[in-house]
């Protein structure tokens, strides 16, 4: 019993060290096809030296200790072969779970498509990588370009000292100011767009930032369902 314990812990890490490392070339030294030999060849050797430790136990113990084997390793060759889906399934459930998560998919034609699910209160949230740094935003396709709130905006470093508040815009808090701004990088998961044009919001007039149609309008799509957001490159 302890020896099929310590086995059992053994191809479990070896397992682990498979989905995690999934889309590494060597594992431990060994290329990825190896590894997974050795993952699933390892059950096979325990299998048949089981019968030899149970040589002197009766021909019905025998085959219990074959048939848990046999067992072990349809189990470990079915996690792998379907490794991706479950991965799949796990990032879709947390998407659900955690505001602001992107699922990323691969389309049937080899693309990329971002999905995100609608919070309680019916909007998008995004966590958008700009300049470098993470912000939660609101995806919103009656904004004409991404706006920051001025807290955000701080966040990145842009220089507020510098900015000239010439744009007129209206916001949730009613009409405002805005400066016009160029950020270096805008991305969400895979998707990333350099140069993009956006304001910033004077200090008081944006809750929260919007992640609008200058960044939006240059995806391949942007699909609306009752729950989820889509977004292909």
């Amino acid at each position: 019993m302890i020896r099929l314990t310590v086995f059992l812990v053994v191809i479990g890490i070896g397992l682990a060290v498979l989905i995690v490392n999934n889309d590494s070339s060597r594992i431990l030294g060994l290329q990825s096809d190896d590894f997974v030999r050795v993952v699933y060849l390892l059950p096979i050797a325990l299998m048949l030296s089981a019968g030899i430790w149970a040589r002197r136990s009766s021909i019905g113990e025998t085959m219990r200790q074959m048939m848990i084997w046999l067992v072990i390793i349809l189990a470990l060759v079915t996690v792998y072969l379907y490794r991706q889906e479950a991965l799949g399934v796990g990032n879709r459930l947390l998407a659900g779970l955690v505001p602001g998560r992107a699922v990323v998919v691969t389309t049937s034609e080899g693309g990329q498509e971002i999905i995100l699910h609608k919070l309680l209160n019916g909007h998008f949230e995004a966590d958008v990588a700009v300049n470098g740094k993470t912000i939660e935003m609101l995806v919103d396709t009656g904004a004409s370009m991404v706006a920051l709130s001025h807290e955000d905006a701080e966040r990145i470093g842009i220089d507020l000292s510098r900015l000239s508040y010439s744009m007129t815009v209206m916001t949730a808090n009613g009409r405002g100011r805005a400066a016009p701004v160029t950020l270096d990088q805008v991305a969400i998961g895979p998707i990333v767009r350099n140069n993009v044009a956006a304001s910033v919001a004077e200090d008081g007039r944006l809750d929260q930032s919007l992640l609008g149609m200058s960044f939006l309008e240059t995806l391949g799509s942007l699909q609306m369902q009752t729950d989820e957001l889509r977004m292909r490159d």
